[in-house]
């Protein structure tokens, strides 16, 4: 069974920082894309980073500068470090892991964790 659970959400000040972690558990880690995305209310679900098995990074680039993210494969895991947070982060984040086989991709969902940000 594969499980993706996120946790360090929270509610910070504007300028603040969160380290989100997501723990993963059936899924041959480390040949799996990784990735944080993130919804607002209203909004439709987008990337926000992502990190490949062998490393290659990509964000959004409405974080970039701001956000890093980082993999450990011996733990299964995956984090999003936000710097310099902004009240437009507010969202729920999502932790996704992707891998593709003969033509079909494989792809799961954390529950989500909240992210507020005041101003």
């Amino acid at each position: 069974q594969v499980q993706l659970v996120e946790s360090g959400g929270g509610l910070v000040q504007a300028g603040g920082s969160l380290k989100l972690s997501c723990a993963a558990s059936g899924i041959r880690f480390s040949i799996n894309t990784m990735g944080w995305y993130r919804q607002a209310p209203g909004k439709q679900r987008e990337l926000v980073a992502g990190i490949a098995p062998g490393g290659t990074t990509n964000f959004a680039d409405t974080v970039k500068g701001r956000f890093t993210i980082s993999r450990d494969n011996a733990k299964n895991t995956v984090d999003l470090q936000m710097n310099s947070l902004k009240p437009e982060d507010t969202a729920v984040y999502y932790c996704n892991s992707r891998r593709y086989q003969f033509g079909q991709a494989f792809e799961y969902w954390g529950q989500g964790t909240q992210v507020t940000v005041s101003s």
